[in-house]
């Protein structure tokens, strides 16, 4: 079976009203989607879908020449395609020869999958409201971005005060935490609460010592992006108690065998909308190891994109068994997000910073640099009272003197009322 012809459709999906009042100031380019439509010659169709702007793998410029003409099932294993492109491939490959994806991937060992809701740092009361919706919608877990630029204790208070006590919190640090001292410190404040059920990458991957001391030193399993340290250096030192896996086809099944042969359970990060959803379904569908929730972030988006939307049973959802990968895409919706840009800016703004004593500390750069610039800065882990929260440009001469002071770098402290 040939492709024919591949078009890559750019869509702006808005974030959930309550997710884009945190994400524009962030990842507001994570609205852009762009999905692949594979047309094969006897006129089988296959979807796929990339979120161009973070994917672990975007679709080649050169994808024309690369794959019309060829055979599907001679290249729907080349990860280098982009995510887009091999979902697509094996959704046609699997429609034309009437079998689900996952019968392409490997031998079914599970019929619903385990799935989180994912949301970013925010003030304790937008977490709680977050996992409010969760809990609304089906899920029974969350994984939060846990910055030591709050008060994480008030934020993990205010969740239990409205969610069900089976309800677990995975906490995402992305390295913030600094060093093996003050992560063991702080993350042993945190065993307190029942709910909170794993800790990602407390303290930079590399640090491998360090890594493997704070696993040692608290109760709760530790998670690690698959490949970092290198996996032989990982196993032999035993730093972690299991993986986020975030690749294509290929590489994820190939992980997946070692994280089985080392009895590692991971989670699937592969983040989009309904469609990549369905597709992280296929794959932890025959991996034996991807026991821990899937990471997709589905819940930011307005729409899923889907005719029939994913139904969650007590955080869970079943494997599609149609053809391919079993969906049905709303071209309608499609037709109303196209856009001919790719791209979507942050809105002018800058940090507060604030401590309980009064100390306010004001940063210009964006949130990404922040996660280096604050730990540098060696400030408070998680200080009681303490929050951060931006400051968006008013059009005043006030805004536009402080966003001028604080850039190349400067941060502006003092004490405020």
């Amino acid at each position: 079976m040939k492709i024919k012809e591949i078009e890559l459709i750019h869509l702006d999906v808005p974030f959930t009203e309550h997710t884009n009042a945190h994400m524009k100031y962030w990842l507001p380019h994570w609205q852009i989607v762009q999905l692949c439509r594979i047309e094969m010659e006897d006129g089988t169709i296959g979807w796929g879908e990339t979120i161009p702007n973070y994917t672990w793998s975007k679709v080649p410029d050169d994808i024309h020449e690369q794959i019309v003409g060829r055979l599907a099932a001679d290249i729907m294993w080349d990860d280098g395609l982009g995510a887009g492109v091999q979902m697509a491939l094996f959704d046609a490959v699997g429609k034309k020869l009437g079998v689900s994806a996952h019968r392409l991937l490997g031998n079914q060992v599970r019929e619903w999958c385990p799935i989180s809701w994912w949301a970013m740092d925010m003030p304790p009361k937008d977490w709680a409201r977050q996992c409010e919706d969760a809990v609304e919608a089906g899920y029974t877990t969350a994984k939060l971005k846990a910055r030591t630029w709050y008060d994480l204790h008030e934020a993990i208070r205010a969740i239990i005060d409205v969610v069900p006590e089976h309800f677990k919190l995975d906490l995402d640090f992305n390295g913030t935490l600094g060093n093996a001292a003050s992560a063991v410190e702080f993350l042993s404040t945190l065993e307190q609460y029942e709910q909170v059920a794993m800790i990602e990458t407390p303290i930079p991957q590399g640090d491998v010592s360090g890594n493997a001391q704070i696993r040692n030193r608290i109760s709760r399993p530790v998670a690690m992006h698959y490949g970092s340290p290198p996996i032989m250096t990982t196993l032999q030192h035993d730093v972690t108690d299991g993986f986020v896996v975030c690749a294509g086809a290929d590489s994820v099944m190939k992980q997946s065998a070692i994280a089985d042969v080392a009895n590692k359970p991971f989670w699937l990060q592969l983040v989009g909308t309904g469609i990549t959803t369905t597709w992280a379904a296929h794959l932890g569908a025959v991996c034996n190891q991807a026991k821990w929730p899937a990471i997709t972030c589905m819940n930011i988006w307005d729409k899923e994109l889907l005719v029939n939307p994913i139904e969650l049973r007590s955080g869970f959802y079943r494997v599609p068994n149609g053809h391919g990968l079993g969906i049905e895409i709303d071209e309608q919706v499609i037709n109303s997000f196209r856009v001919d840009y790719t791209w979507v800016d942050t809105p002018r703004h800058v940090y507060r910073y604030s401590r309980a004593n009064g100390e306010v500390t004001y940063y210009g750069c964006n949130k990404q640099e922040l996660h280096n610039i604050y730990p540098k800065d060696a400030m408070p882990v998680c200080e009681k009272g303490s929050e951060c929260v931006p400051v968006e440009n008013d059009g005043s001469e006030y805004f536009d003197s402080l966003h001028k002071s604080l850039q190349e770098g400067h941060t502006i402290r003092r004490a405020e009322s």
